[in-house]
């Protein structure tokens, strides 16, 4: 079992995607922003290996415009050496990529400019993959569409016009339930008649049911479109927002929850991806969750959170802080539930000046002549701390600091 996330990582300086208008798509400007958002996507690459995740869905903003007549570039030639490096290293420690065209990429649409305009936008994410050299098991997510007053011409309307793709995009293509139209049983139907592998979207299913079969005999039944050369079956997992309309993805997820779901799996020979907004952060919880115990996984969490916790609450922090001491035990369900505890509680100013002093207290001897200045910071605001104190550990490369997610909020 393979655990990963999609588009943006959280918690990671230098990770985030640069766009602009398309009023201002001019070629120069383009340039610069591909090149920027590269070296942003070598750098999630980066984190994921040193953090075992080797599932990544590519943010389709990686290239702005990219299916849009804005973008005049022949992108895929101007940086192939850039894009080649990016799946060269993404190829050789193991991580499978993929990519999710957005909801206006609809091509089962009745209107042909529609369809064109989705034809486009699948051939710029096809032309992508093809770019950094992907294998074809790095696969492009696209739901069904619409329904348009008759879901069967509908979904006759999807297979015609899949057809009418190139074998570059074909290859690439699979399909997945959704919330509102299409369920589990209506897309295995395309699947299992067109050769598509099909992608079990769980939190989909629960909001969109057919209860004809239960959901590990669903996954089965979808694991069994994949062939050989598509890799191992993939799925979509997510929570849903208690706060927010059905399907909503969670802020975080609950790893309890998502060890249940792993009890239901046919076989653990899947790629999960966590749908959720806390993206990596998530994904390494449960990649910890699911694999053998090993305390000093739970320590090297812990240091990054540490400071985080100890913003919003102290009694979290004291709480984990026992739970660790015992080295021979690997608590691991019981760590991420008085984190998400924890991080649930709103951050007092008087908790947020406790943390700013611990954090200042372990950097202060690396900078001595900036103690007044924090000091006269913290009176008047401890976000402001924060941002210096951010700025100092960069100047001094205080490692542990730079990769605390206490900072997240300043450079995000």
């Amino acid at each position: 079992m393979r655990i990963g996330y999609a588009c943006l990582t959280v918690g990671v300086p230098g990770t985030g995607f640069r766009t602009c208008t398309a009023r201002n798509a001019a070629p120069e400007v383009l340039s610069e922003l591909i090149r920027s958002n590269l070296r942003s996507l070598d750098k999630i690459l980066d984190y994921n290996i040193e953090n075992r995740i080797e599932i990544f869905r590519i943010s389709s903003d990686i290239i702005p415009f990219g299916s849009h007549p804005a973008n005049t570039l022949r992108w895929w030639d101007e940086f192939g050496e850039e894009l080649k490096s990016i799946g060269d290293k993404a190829n050789s420690n193991g991580i499978r990529l993929s990519m999710h065209p957005g909801q206006y990429t609809v091509l089962n649409s009745p209107d042909e400019d529609v369809v064109k305009r989705a034809t486009e936008d699948l051939m710029y994410h096809s032309r992508f993959l093809d770019a950094i050299g992907a294998g074809p098991e790095c696969k492009m997510v696209l739901h069904i569409g619409g329904v348009y007053g008759d879901k069967e011409e509908a979904m006759e309307r999807f297979v015609r016009n899949r057809r009418r793709l190139n074998n570059s995009i074909r290859r690439r293509l699979i399909i997945e339930n959704d919330d509102r139209h299409y369920t589990v049983s209506e897309v295995l139907s395309i699947g299992e008649n067109e050769g598509i592998p099909v992608v079990f979207d769980n939190l989909h299913h629960r909001v969109n049911r057919d209860d004809s079969q239960t959901e590990g005999e669903w996954i089965a039944s979808c694991g069994r479109t994949w062939g050989e050369d598509d890799g191992p079956q993939k799925l979509h997992y997510s929570q849903q927002d208690p706060g927010k309309r059905p399907g909503s993805h969670s802020a975080t997820l609950n790893v309890n929850e998502f060890v249940r779901f792993c009890d239901i799996l046919p076989n653990r020979n899947v790629d999960i991806m966590a749908e959720v907004k806390d993206k990596n952060l998530s994904a390494v919880k449960c990649i910890n969750a699911v694999s053998p115990p090993e305390i000093q996984k739970l320590e090297r969490e812990w240091a990054r959170y540490k400071y985080l916790v100890l913003e919003h609450s102290p009694k979290g922090y004291h709480g984990i802080r026992e739970l660790l001491k015992d080295k021979s035990a690997y608590p691991v369900l019981e760590f991420y539930r008085l984190i998400d505890d924890a991080l649930a509680t709103p951050v007092t100013q008087g908790n947020a000046m406790n943390a700013a002093q611990h954090v200042w207290g372990h950097l202060k001897n690396a900078c001595p002549g900036s103690e007044a200045e924090i000091r006269r910071r913290m009176a008047d605001s401890v976000l402001s701390a924060k941002r210096l104190m951010w700025k100092l550990a960069e100047k001094v490369q205080e490692r542990y600091l730079l990769d605390s997610l206490y900072f997240a909020d300043v450079y995000s």
